[in-house]
């Protein structure tokens, strides 16, 4: 099983700000489980640094684990038994080492949890002592929302001195499979319906298991910790989480509009809202508009979707049948999933399409932006367009084993000519993606008129 895969982007983020040979403050944060910290280690592994892992316990067992390590780094024995007094202390010792490293403090949050003074006295240790040296300072944090309060926000003491900062996303589908190289496309694309873009949770699935296997023993198990990791997560970041239940799972079962999920869940609009605001801000959850809306802010035809797949997943199946895990029915739960996973394929399928189509744009065409399109009547599974080249391109996505023919690709012609972009010049693209491919009728269609085609993730 590989351990680290990807992230040469944020790998090559972190290295040139150390060839800078400057002091730096870089903020790192993401959701949990993302892999910041594997990051990290992989970045400082042939440098000198001094890793530590902030804990939910008091602020002076915090110092004196802290004084530890750096006794540990610096051969300082007394460090370890007499430790620093403050954070100032430990800071001026470090500055005055002189010494070009690397200072981690993972899972911060938690640091300022245990004191909700550390921002101001980082500030302080950063402005007097730690700009001026050689330390190149990173904070890390799994809680989205205080990271971007008391770190990033602009009323944080912090504010203004970070001299970089990345947010880690879920890995795409392109990367993270790589976790099943050996397994075939559909293994691969229903442990991304589970675990998504989350490292973490591939490499709990065992290798050579297929899915309802790693299923049943990694996510459907009571005490695995991918059974309780939706509540926990929710339970760390919210105050009233059951509310935000409510929302996530009228989402998860189809309600998108938030008339739907007003109704759904008996919340009051105004609520609703604000709730949908903090999954938002949390990368839960996110509001989607048609690709052509000029002012996505202002459209009044958002729906709301979750952006987690796990989420997705997990409040799709898992939740609504916890009386029967708790039970231990699991088999009872597999049986029903696999009756109604098709569809939820279906929907991953979409995903991971437009990121290929993504993927392909050197020979497609540069689109500016990709996504969905709809009105009150009908839908297309992706639209792009292209400005600079007049072009726009328009996309049927089909999740069945039936060959995908001909009058699935009329049918999108009709529905490409309500989309209101472009003018009389508009040179137009057709895409097609099948699971089971398609007739040959399609075929010989698509080599006429030029239509793009796809079986699973493979052009032909």
């Amino acid at each position: 099983m590989k351990m680290f895969i990807n992230r040469e982007i944020e790998l090559a983020f972190l290295e040139n700000k150390w060839k800078e040979k400057k002091a730096q403050m870089i903020v790192l944060w993401g959701k949990r489980r993302v892999g910041k910290t594997e990051l990290v280690k992989q970045f400082i592994k042939n440098k000198p640094g001094i890793y530590f892992l902030a804990e939910s316990t008091h602020e002076t067992e915090q110092l004196r684990r802290f004084s530890a390590a750096v006794g540990e780094f610096f051969k300082e024995p007394l460090l370890q038994t007499r430790g620093f007094s403050d954070w100032t202390e430990g800071f001026s010792y470090i500055r005055e080492k002189k010494k070009r490293l690397v200072l981690v403090f993972d899972e911060f949050p938690y640091l300022i949890q245990s004191n909700s003074a550390i921002p101001s006295l980082f500030q302080s240790a950063w402005d007097l002592q730690l700009s001026q040296s050689q330390v190149y300072l990173v904070l890390l944090g799994s809680s989205v929302s205080m990271m971007e309060s008391e770190v990033l926000g602009y009323r944080a003491p912090l504010y203004g001195r970070r001299t970089g900062q990345w947010k880690i996303q879920p890995m795409p589908f392109s990367s993270i499979r790589q976790f099943r190289d050996k397994a075939s496309f559909d293994d691969q694309l229903h442990h991304y319906g589970v675990a998504g873009g989350t490292p973490a949770y591939w490499l709990w699935f065992a290798e050579r298991r297929d899915f309802y296997q790693n299923l049943k023993n990694h996510v459907l198990k009571k005490g695995e910790p991918l059974y309780d990791e939706v509540e926990f997560i929710l339970r760390e970041e919210l105050r009233e989480p059951r509310y935000y239940f409510s929302l996530l799972q009228a989402i998860a079962q189809g309600k998108r509009k938030l008339s739907e999920i007003v109704n759904a869940t008996g919340i009051p609009q105004p609520t609703a809202n604000k709730y949908l605001g903090v999954l938002s801000d949390l990368d839960v959850v996110e509001r989607e508009v048609p690709v052509t809306e000029t002012k996505p802010l202002k459209s009044k035809k958002g729906y709301y979707k979750i952006k987690d797949e796990f989420f997705q997943f997990w409040f799709r199946f898992v939740f609504p049948r916890r009386s029967d895990l708790e039970m231990d029915h699991i088999d009872r739960v597999i049986k029903r999933i696999k009756g109604e996973i098709s569809d939820y394929m279906a929907f991953v399928y979409e995903k991971v399409a437009i990121e290929i189509v993504r993927e392909h744009l050197d020979s497609i065409g540069p689109f500016e932006r990709l996504g969905r399109w709809w009105d009150k009547n009908d839908e297309i599974d992706v639209v792009g367009f292209s400005t600079e080249l007049n072009t726009i391109l328009f996309g049927e996505i089909k999740w069945s084993r039936k060959l995908l023919g001909e009058n699935i690709y009329a049918a999108l012609w009709e529905k490409a000519k309500k989309v209101k972009w472009g003018d009389s010049n508009t040179k137009r693209i057709f895409v097609l993606f099948s699971k089971g491919g398609f007739t040959e009728g399609m075929k010989k269609l698509a080599k006429k008129e030029g239509v793009i085609l796809f079986q699973r993730e493979k052009r032909i």
